[in-house]
């Protein structure tokens, strides 16, 4: 049991997965001080001084029946602003890096697999050659319809 633990910590993916999340916590602190800087300022303009940027209250003095849009689109924003770093900065360089890989090992890329329709006409020619091989003539291949 420790020696599949063992192989499971060690195959790579686990190493990778936890880069991953160490980096994205640390990103994470980057993009919300650039949201609490920045972004919550340009939604308060939206609001006037009694609604306090883009919340508003359901009943006024009750800070407990506020609905708060302006942190609901900076959470959005946060989102989308970790989504394309860690797509741009992460993903992007390691798929090239993993093509570069392949290339320089000589794996050849991947070539699309048949259609059906190839699949069906290989084996309508397989077997008619098979049918045609014992008496030793040739056939005539029919395009399919």
């Amino acid at each position: 049991m420790l020696r599949g633990f063992r192989d499971f910590i060690l195959r790579g993916n686990v190493v990778e997965l936890a880069v991953g999340v160490v980096i994205g916590s640390a990103f994470t602190a980057i993009v919300t001080a650039f949201s609490d800087a920045i972004i919550n300022p340009l939604l308060n303009v939206f609001g006037g001084a009694e609604v306090g940027g883009l919340k508003i209250h359901i009943l006024p003095g009750r800070e407990d029946t506020a609905l708060d849009f302006g942190m609901l689109l900076t959470a959005i924003i946060n989102f989308l602003l970790i989504a394309a770093v860690v797509y741009f900065f992460i993903v992007t360089p390691m798929n090239k890096l993993d093509q570069l890989q392949k290339r320089h090992r000589g794996v050849a890329e991947e070539t699309p697999a048949p259609t059906d329709t190839e699949l069906l006409t290989e084996i309508r020619d397989l077997l008619a050659d098979q049918a045609s091989g014992a008496a030793g003539g040739a056939h005539s291949r029919q395009e399919p319809r």
